[in-house]
């Protein structure tokens, strides 16, 4: 992703020897071409970059910062005003009705959502109004189906707004609803009639237009369109998950003044992110988004039933091992996590995050074959029950003995960690 190049700015600061204006200059370049290769809007290149020469060369650095911090800080505020907003839906009874250009990632959007409020504790459900697109029906329902939420919809209906005015009353028992509707090649006025006629019907709270994170600098055009004709009130950014660009979506919504709600990074039902400029700006800095990986942790930590009080307590056995696998691997790649952890700007090796990843599959099938005896009291693991397990599972006893070596660092720290003993900077990340 061409964002991605603020990281290495981010380590260019850091790791500097000392900070002049010639630094300045070389980072405000480095952000100006980040930027306009990431389709940011040129004139807003042009304004991030000169608050930020501006801002280093006249403010006085702060008594609690060093000069390298003091620019960074710069850096991190005047990247963060570029993005403008985020939008926070509550946790209330509300309509979602979404709206875009066809291959958007609209349907797949809807169900993300509706997942992601289910996932908050919310009776959430799904409205088929796509009948432009026929298989909008088919993927909608199985995608709801998939991840337990709600759904309405009329296979072979083609009045829109009346599959939407009886898909309300239907779901009416719902909490949070999300209306799926059609798109197009281009904003027709056939859609905008559609459109204004469904917002009607169903008086959403919350008209999202879905954007493709590689619209570059059509999203703004795009954007402004759909805000004339039926006045969205946030944006979601789809697709924004290593190759896309996203810089002229994240324009569209500043020059339109729309917030933006969500942002899809990936293609399973969990790959969707409540946007939130700080911690967004924190990781494309490779600072972290500590707040983004706690809310991940906790939808895992409840789907998968993880007992996180006998982690903290170091009495944990291999089962609560296995499922902590199970809910890591729920959370996504093992890179995005790292990138949602405050690293100080180390650069993580990609084969070492896939090797951790073969790793923790490796330990789910030696698990598997293990009794429940074993399982829930590793201590009686012994020479000749380390062979049976590695020759039933096809692994090597060296991977056996490595699980259980794994399982006993993990009680050491959590006990250490639990008493106060474990420094931060000592505690290593993963397996």
């Amino acid at each position: 992703m061409a964002l991605e190049a603020l990281r290495d700015i981010a380590k260019k600061i850091l790791g500097s020897t000392t900070v002049d204006k010639k630094l300045v200059e070389e980072v405000v370049k480095d952000i100006q071409r980040a930027l306009i290769k990431a389709d940011v809007n040129v004139r807003h290149v042009k304004e991030i970059s000169e608050a930020i020469k501006k801002r280093a060369t006249s403010e006085e650095v702060l008594p609690t910062l060093n000069a390298k911090e003091h620019i960074l800080k710069i850096v991190y505020e005047e990247l963060l005003k570029g993005v403008g907003e985020g939008l926070e839906i509550p946790l209330k009874k509300s309509k979602i009705m979404l709206v875009g250009l066809q291959g958007s990632g609209k349907t797949t959007t809807a169900a993300k959502i509706a997942k992601y409020f289910k996932d908050k504790g919310m009776k959430s459900a799904v409205i088929a109004a796509d009948t432009f697109r026929p298989a909008a029906y088919d993927q909608l329902k199985q995608l709801a189906e998939s991840c337990g939420v709600g759904f309405y919809g009329e296979k072979n209906g083609k009045n829109a707004v009346e599959i939407v005015k009886r898909g309300l009353e239907s779901l009416k028992n719902y909490d949070m609803i999300i209306i799926d509707t059609a798109g197009r090649h281009a904003l027709e006025s056939e859609l905008i009639e559609e459109m204004k006629k469904i917002a009607d019907v169903a008086n959403p709270e919350y008209k999202l237009l879905v954007l493709d994170a590689a619209i570059g600098q059509l999203a703004s055009k795009e954007a402004k369109a759909f805000h004339e004709a039926i006045g969205i009130n946030g944006i979601i950014i789809t697709k924004f998950d290593g190759t896309a660009k996203g810089g002229g979506a994240l324009s569209a919504a500043r020059e339109i003044g729309i917030p933006i709600a969500f942002i899809g990074n990936g293609e399973k039902i969990d790959d969707l992110d409540r946007f939130d400029p700080a911690g967004f700006i924190s990781r494309l800095l490779g600072m972290g988004d500590i707040r983004a990986l706690m809310e991940k942790v906790e939808r895992v930590m409840q789907e998968e039933e993880v007992n996180a009080e006998a982690f903290l307590k170091g009495t944990f056995t291999l089962k609560d091992i296995y499922k902590q696998i199970e809910a890591v691997n729920k959370m996504g790649p093992i890179r995005k996590i790292f990138e949602m952890l405050p690293l100080g700007g180390l650069k993580v090796d990609g084969d070492v995050l896939e090797m951790t990843q073969e790793k923790m599959k490796r330990f789910k099938v030696i698990m598997d074959s293990m009794t429940e005896e074993e399982l829930l009291n590793p201590k009686i693991i012994n020479s000749s029950r380390i062979r049976r397990i590695a020759i039933g599972s096809g692994t090597s006893q060296q991977e056996v003995k490595e699980l259980l070596n794994y399982y006993e660092t993990m009680k050491n720290v959590m006990k250490k960690m639990k008493k106060g003993k474990l420094p931060i900077r000592g505690l290593k990340i993963g397996i």
